[in-house]
């Protein structure tokens, strides 16, 4: 089911398209402090992974999942999944500032990982992924799901590479999530946890940004962020934007927050605007507001004139199946490493430039 409202446990759903045999490509899970977990494992199981062994600290948590995948074990340790010779990935989705540790004893085990956004907090974590990865020849993915499992984005990616509106000379990506604060674990409003609003939910957008102009690197050109509205916990950031400009000359701007309002039929309003050469895209992704309560819409202008494309249902999902190719037969198609790690290490940099705001006004 599709958790709508709330963008913790929303895990799309495709049509399962197996690009491996029964048995061939056995999952592991550790750690299940995001819902995103129940995304990435439906995703690969849709693909035809399988779902082979469980481990989370919390025994509940652990048999939540396993009611979802029924074949798999739930294992004693988190030393048992990552020994067992059988299994091929590690997936996790535990607390951002342990992702990339988890990632990392994985790949010294001679398995590829697949990690939650943010899959690291600070630069030093992403040092030790590099070196690993650089050592091991393993495969870091990382779960930027609002274009990996959004179809309207996915579709968009066709378009652009079909030549739709020319060459992309800028992409704006906004963001807003809806906060919950009531559901929310204490690591949540915890910065040296969660790395900061621009680390965390800002990684989405600039992987994003980086594909859709398809550019190498970037830089950060100005960045900001803010705690508006929740006081409370002095530590927490609620608002954030930045500016990049890329290595090919595109730009890209984004916006993330947690302001959706309650009367929202979605958690987030998640738009992306993509302006070429030779027209222009809109992508509304989860909802359509005062128009249609389905997501999936493309808005697309060219010089044959404006079209209303409802995505769902175009091209499905196809990373999950890219990437277990590519960990089975060593090809680097799905995301290449360079790209997921680019992603987040601008993140972080951004994070790092970014000047404070609050209700009173610049703070520095």
């Amino acid at each position: 089911m599709q958790a709508k409202q709330d963008g913790q446990t929303y895990a799309p759903k495709g049509k399962a398209h197996s690009v491996c045999e029964p048995g061939e490509f056995p999952v592991g899970v550790i750690g299940m402090d995001h819902g995103h977990i129940y995304g990435m494992c439906g995703g690969l199981s849709e693909a035809g992974a399988d779902i082979a062994l469980i481990w989370d600290s919390d025994a509940a948590k652990a048999a939540a999942l396993h009611a979802k995948f029924p074949n798999a074990k739930i294992a004693k340790s988190k030393e048992q999944v990552l020994e067992d010779p059988s299994i091929k990935l590690i997936a996790t989705a535990s607390i951002p500032d342990q992702r990339g540790e988890v990632g990392i004893a994985a790949m010294r085990r001679g398995k590829d990982c697949f990690v939650d956004k943010p899959p690291l907090v600070n630069h030093e974590q992403l040092a030790r992924v590099r070196e690993a990865v650089a050592e091991t020849g393993r495969k870091f993915g990382v779960y930027y799901s609002e274009r990996l499992h959004v179809e309207a984005a996915v579709h968009a990616g066709e378009l652009i590479a079909q030549g739709a509106i020319g060459k992309v000379i800028q992409v704006t990506v906004l963001a807003p999530h809806r906060l919950n604060a009531p559901s929310r674990p204490a690591w949540f409003w915890d910065k040296k946890r969660y790395g900061g609003i621009i680390t965390d939910i800002g990684s989405h957008q600039i992987e994003q940004i980086l594909y859709f102009t398809g550019a190498k690197n970037a830089k950060v050109t100005q960045a900001r962020v803010a705690n508006y509205a929740n006081q409370g916990h002095p530590g927490f950031e609620d608002f954030g934007d930045a500016t990049l400009l890329c290595d090919n000359g595109a730009c890209g701007y984004f916006r993330v927050d947690w302001f959706t309002p309650a009367g929202l039929g979605a958690w987030g309003d998640g738009r992306a605007v993509i302006i070429g050469t030779e027209g222009y895209m809109e992508i509304r992704k989860y909802i359509n507001p005062a128009a249609d309560g389905d997501g999936d819409h493309i808005i697309l202008v060219d010089g044959q004139g404006e079209r209303h494309i409802k995505a769902a249902g175009t091209c499905g999902f196809p990373f999950f199946g890219q990437f277990i190719r590519d960990c089975l037969d060593g090809t680097d198609n799905a995301m290449g490493q360079e790209h997921a790690l680019c992603a987040i290490e601008l993140a972080i940099e951004a994070q790092a430039l970014a000047h404070k705001s609050a209700p009173g006004g610049f703070s520095g």
